[in-house]
């Protein structure tokens, strides 16, 4: 019996979801730079990787695009998928200290030579900030926490997507265009539906 159509492009929205999340992790982990890399490195990439993907789920969930859960329940796992980016962050860093401790370091004071290091402290310090942002959530008010909160999150994608992008390494690149790209346009769109649109069509209203 065939699905109706609400039922089946819930399915299909799910199922793109988690193609576009899984294929670069799973191209990744097939990458033959691995075998040259010690454990707590490869710890290190792939959390940052899942980083990058997560980005791509926060969004969604912020806006309660995502058919099925309803919005309250996605607004949880809007928060929880944040834990997650900090915990994801905080082993991408300690992974590449364990490995090296100099690069870790040059990178952290800003004096490495590479160009993709600024962009990753920069997207390191914008999760940890927006981390701190949801702890003092009730400081601010409503309307000026929001945006606060989405200025640091654009700051963390866009710092993100460039510092993935300059790097060579497990990450397919096809795969790794296509996630970035996506990561970009979930966040972008979502921001212009939720402060411009949306409060737009409750005036007209």
């Amino acid at each position: 019996m065939p699905l109706p159509p609400s039922r089946t492009g819930a399915v299909l929205t799910w199922v793109g979801l988690g193609v576009a999340v899984s294929v670069p992790v799973v191209l990744a982990a097939m990458s033959p730079f691995l075998a040259y890399r010690n454990l707590p490195y490869i710890v290190g990439g792939f959390a940052g990787i899942l980083c990058l993907a997560l980005l791509l789920v926060q969004p969604l969930l912020a806006a309660a695009y995502l058919p099925g859960p309803g919005r309250a329940r996605e607004r949880g796992w809007h928060r929880w998928v944040g834990i997650a980016i900090v915990i994801c962050t905080v082993l991408h860093i300690g992974g590449l200290f364990v490995t090296s401790p100099p690069d870790t370091l040059d990178a952290l004071l800003l004096v490495s030579p590479t160009p993709f290091s600024v962009y990753g402290v920069t997207a390191m310090w914008g999760v940890f900030a927006t981390g701190l942002l949801v702890l003092m959530r009730r400081r601010f008010g409503l309307a000026l926490w929001r945006v606060i909160h989405n200025s640091v999150a654009l700051v963390v994608v866009f710092a993100t997507v460039i510092h993935a992008l300059q790097i060579e390494g497990a990450m397919e690149p096809v795969s790794k265009w296509a996630l970035c790209i996506a990561v970009v346009a979930a966040s972008l769109y979502t921001m212009v539906d939720l402060r411009l649109l949306r409060p737009l069509m409750r005036r007209r209203s």
